[in-house]
């Protein structure tokens, strides 16, 4: 008698593991990483690839400067500072957009 409660308190011990399971897997949903924003194609708009060539001339990081630049001139709407070096308070939303660990997102 006691094998037998012992063999059916391990299958229903069983049956609730994997209904427990089930449940969670089919809550868990399923998690991707955000897609940075395209880099404006050469006609795109506001002219942003020009701009971001001039702003990132003399980066050593020149195909991340491109992309970065051209995400942020893109959502501020083409407004990009002037040169390589330029002040950055010359497109206030250009200066204000951070990243993640609150630096700046833009080149």
């Amino acid at each position: 008698m006691k094998l037998q409660s012992a063999t059916t308190s391990l299958i229903l011990l069983l049956l609730a593991l994997l209904f427990i399971s089930s449940l969670v897997e089919s809550t868990t949903t399923i998690t991707t990483s955000p897609t940075a924003a395209p880099v404006p194609s050469p006609s795109g708009s506001f002219g942003c690839d020009k701009k971001c060539e001039l702003r990132c001339s003399r980066s050593g990081w020149r195909k991340m400067c491109l992309k970065l630049c051209g995400i942020c001139c893109g959502k501020c709407k083409g407004c990009v500072p002037s040169g390589p070096y330029a002040d950055k308070a010359q497109c206030p939303c250009y200066r204000d957009m951070k990243n993640q660990k609150g630096r700046d997102k833009c080149p």
